[in-house]
C-alpha cells in the first residue's frame, strides 16, 4: 500500500460516519413526524367538542346551535394566534370555572387541541 491510500482511508471512514449518522438523523425525524401526526384525532376532538362544549360554544359548522353567541366560538379561538396548541392544551387540563369539570385526559386534551387548531383558516 501506497502512503496516499493510507490516508484516505482514515477519511473516507470519517465520511461513511457522517452518512451514517445524517441517514439515521433522517431516519429518526421522519419517525417522529409519523408519530406526532398521528397523535392527536381531530375527529375524536370533534366529537369531544360536540359533547362537551356545544352547549356554550360554536364548534363546528354541522352543529345545531350554540346557547351563548357572547362566548367565543371555536373558530374565533383558532383565528386567534395567541391561542397555540400548547396554550390550550393546558387551559383544558384546568379550566375557567364556569365551564363543566370535563376531567379531560391527556389524549382528550390532546384530540380536543388538535380539533380547535384544525379549524384554522
Amino acid at each position: 500500500m501506497t502512503h496516499a491510500s493510507i490516508q484516505i482511508r482514515p477519511v473516507l471512514l470519517q465520511f461513511a460516519r457522517l452518512i451514517l449518522a445524517t441517514a439515521a438523523l433522517v431516519l429518526l425525524f421522519l419517525i417522529a413526524g409519523m408519530v406526532s401526526s398521528r397523535a392527536a384525532d381531530t375527529g375524536a376532538g370533534k366529537v369531544l367538542a360536540l359533547q362537551w362544549c356545544a352547549s356554550c360554544h360554536l364548534v363546528a359548522e354541522d352543529q345545531p346551535a350554540a346557547s351563548s353567541t357572547s362566548l367565543p366560538s371555536f373558530y374565533d379561538i383558532a383565528k386567534d394566534p395567541a391561542w397555540t396548541t400548547e396554550k390550550l392544551a393546558t387551559f383544558l387540563a384546568d379550566p375557567h370555572p364556569k365551564m363543566p369539570n370535563m376531567s379531560l385526559g391527556n389524549i382528550e386534551i390532546a384530540n380536543l387541541s388538535a380539533y380547535i387548531e384544525s379549524l384554522k383558516p
